[in-house]
């Protein structure tokens, strides 16, 4: 509990378990389907065990916690002596998530604000430390509910995805008849998906997207970045990444994160990249 507010997140969200203990964060884990085999994210299944499977997986889906998981959680809250919750959530475009939250917030005994982050895996993450570092420092809920906001609007990203043989063979990207290819550096944005270069080795790739974290460092002025690298069975390409990114001037902290189930599951295997966010935040 942060005052007497109660954070309450999703498993998407990948925050480092200390995080979640430090602030008595609850968190509703969203499900993943294997072959017909229901899981919930964090607790029956991990990110190794997961991406183990995946390969032989016929069929793979993903689930909102239910409405009932999340009365649950409101009803601990309150039965803590919290006064207030804030529930931080994965993108609603993404996810049913934040419906469920909604629906259970209207039978809580204490003011639930839901807030919908309209981010997923570690950016989700990045909007949720804004909301519980507000109320640290005594905002309340609707203030820290407004930093979130504000902070889905300003995250930015750099990422590879299907990328394992980057780690391959000397670092070089092979497709299936071991003729070069490339695997395309992306950037999500406001207008869509846009592709910041093509590379064909692991140092290419880390070099495009340290590239584009450099220019957000510049671009943020006197600001700081604080940046998540992670990635979904590919530690090698996030290691030289993340090499590369404590080396940047402007960045202010470094935070390490796996890529789950829930997100791994439409992701695949082979996803690695940093999303940031320059702080503090301004409209």
């Amino acid at each position: 509990m942060i005052g007497k507010t109660v954070v309450v997140i999703d498993s998407a969200a990948y925050l480092p378990q200390p995080v979640v203990e430090k602030f008595g964060l609850l968190v509703a884990p969203l499900s993943v389907e294997l072959d017909g085999e229901q899981y919930l994210e964090g607790l029956d299944i991990t990110a190794d065990k997961f991406y183990g499977r995946l390969p032989s997986a016929k069929s793979v889906s993903t689930s909102q916690p239910a409405v009932g998981r999340f009365m649950e959680l409101y009803l601990q809250a309150s039965e803590s002596g919290a006064e207030e919750i804030l529930s931080i959530h994965i993108g609603s475009s993404i996810s049913g998530t934040v419906q469920s939250a909604r629906l259970a917030s209207e039978s809580s005994s204490v003011p639930v604000t839901v807030v919908d982050t309209g981010q997923a895996s570690f950016a989700e993450g990045l909007c949720v430390l804004e909301g519980i570092e507000a109320l640290a420092e005594g905002k309340s809920s609707a203030e820290a509910a407004a930093r979130v906001v504000l902070a889905s609007k300003a995250v930015g990203n750099t990422f590879v995805v299907k990328a394992l043989d980057l780690a391959r063979r000397g670092g070089r990207l092979v497709s299936g008849d071991d003729a070069p290819a490339g695997i395309p550096v992306l950037a999500l944005t406001e207008e869509g998906m846009r592709v910041m270069g093509t590379a064909t080795t692991l140092e290419e790739a880390t070099d495009l997207m340290a590239k584009h974290l450099e220019q957000a460092a510049r671009e943020a002025g006197d600001r700081r970045l604080r940046v998540g690298v992670g990635h979904g069975a590919a530690p090698e390409i996030a290691a030289a990444l993340q090499a590369r990114i404590v080396g940047i001037e402007g960045v202010d902290e470094v935070i390490e994160y796996v890529v789950g189930p829930s997100v791994g599951a439409h992701t695949g295997a082979g996803t690695a990249g940093a999303v940031y966010l320059a702080r503090p935040v301004v409209v």
